[in-house]
């Protein structure tokens, strides 16, 4: 962190068990959760300077927790996670996104957020379909936990950062055996991913002129989904403002519904295309 000039860093698969706060040396402050020595376990380091700056420090399980910082009057929450690897229980997955929902519901809506993951998927490479939430330099093909990242994204309005930046083969790696290959989250240089964080929050906050682009949905996309997702955020903006039980409950069906439409409206989608791609028009398409 002293080489890289890294303020926060989220860590997972700590294996540290218990729930506190350490100082671990050259001027840093680890967060922790854990409750098994030999597996799981998520952090947040920060330097010292920043420790009083904590406001809030939420361990949600092993896989998830949080913290909420107010620097130069500005919120931010630093969210570390770690999800199932592949050849976990559906359950155990399903969970983990359950637990990453509710921390995203509870942060007020203008609170700025940064998701620090492990989340043991691939996203692929390209970006067709999901422009508004990815760029071009993923890895691999996507596999199903990598769908669930990239769907995560377009429901919290985030984006995968990582793949907005080329970077050497060498460098999209942590684990290699064989022929087997595993993706990281940063590169090697901090100063490359830095900048593209920036670019990327200038992009997606509309700096230019504010307005609206054209044909940011993604494809599969219809009214019933935009009309949902439209009266979740409505929703949200409510619970903010009031936080009953009542509007929680509101918001909580709504996001839910947006998932089932979303599933829905995808599956409907390429149920269109593969029987288009049947026909003598689809194959003309194809060629």
């Amino acid at each position: 962190m002293e080489r890289r000039k890294v303020d926060i860093l989220c860590v997972q698969e700590t294996r540290w068990k218990g729930s506190k706060a350490r100082s671990i040396g050259a001027g840093f402050k680890l967060f922790y959760y854990g409750v098994d020595s030999k597996r799981n376990g998520v952090g947040v380091v920060l330097k010292e300077e920043f420790v009083r700056n904590v406001l809030e420090v939420k361990r949600v399980s092993d896989r998830v927790m949080s913290l909420k910082l107010e620097i130069e009057g500005v919120m931010l929450n630093v969210v570390s996670g770690y999800a199932p690897q592949v050849g976990c229980e559906l359950e155990e997955k399903e969970r983990f996104w359950s637990e990453l929902d509710e921390v995203m519901e509870s942060i007020p809506t203008g609170e700025r957020v940064v998701i620090g993951a492990d989340f043991n998927g691939h996203v692929g490479d390209g970006n067709k379909g999901d422009e508004e939430v990815m760029g071009k330099f993923g890895v691999k093909e996507r596999n199903l936990e990598g769908q669930m990242v990239v769907d995560f994204a377009k429901r919290m309005d985030m984006a995968v950062v990582n793949t907005y930046f080329q970077k050497r083969e060498e460098h999209g790696v942590t684990y290699k055996s064989g022929g087997r290959r595993t993706q990281v989250v940063l590169p090697d240089d901090w100063e490359t991913t830095a900048e593209v964080i920036r670019e990327t929050g200038r992009k997606l906050l509309g700096v230019s002129s504010g307005k609206r682009k054209e044909d940011k949905e993604t494809w599969w996309w219809n009214e019933e989904v935009q009309d949902s997702i439209q009266r979740k955020r409505l929703a949200k903006k409510k619970w903010d403002m009031d936080r009953t039980e009542e509007n929680r409950q509101e918001y909580k069906e709504l996001q839910r519904r947006v998932k089932r439409e979303v599933s829905k409206a995808k599956q409907k989608a390429y149920d269109e295309l593969y029987t288009r791609l049947d026909t003598r028009e689809g194959e003309v398409q194809v060629s």
